[in-house]
């Protein structure tokens, strides 16, 4: 399991140059709106893009409730990316939100 990182760090991070935000919900689901500036690639999607990613950067993936961005984070850091889960989701997240 990833470690978990609060929303309110989560906001405070994710405007820092090392760290990307990882949305890895449907497409429908990002259209009702996501983190500003998150890189968005769908959970069933991520094994086959994750070369796409920095090395460098460090990651916190974001889905609705926490269960899909624990499993995008877990392959991520098993892939040698350095990967925190926002701890639940986009229902407790309470930064700004773009459509």
């Amino acid at each position: 399991m990833a470690t978990k990182i609060n929303p309110e760090v989560a906001d405070e991070k994710r405007n820092q140059a090392d760290v990307e935000v990882l949305d890895v919900r449907t497409d429908e689901e990002v259209e009702e709106g996501m983190i500003p500036d998150a890189i968005h690639i769908p959970l069933d999607q991520i094994e086959n893009k994750v070369d796409d990613l920095d090395e460098d950067k460090e990651y916190i993936t974001v889905c609705a409730s926490g269960r899909r961005s624990d499993q995008a984070a877990d392959i991520l850091n098993e892939q040698g990316y350095q990967a925190q889960t926002l701890d639940g989701g986009m229902h407790e997240w309470n930064g700004e939100v773009t459509q």
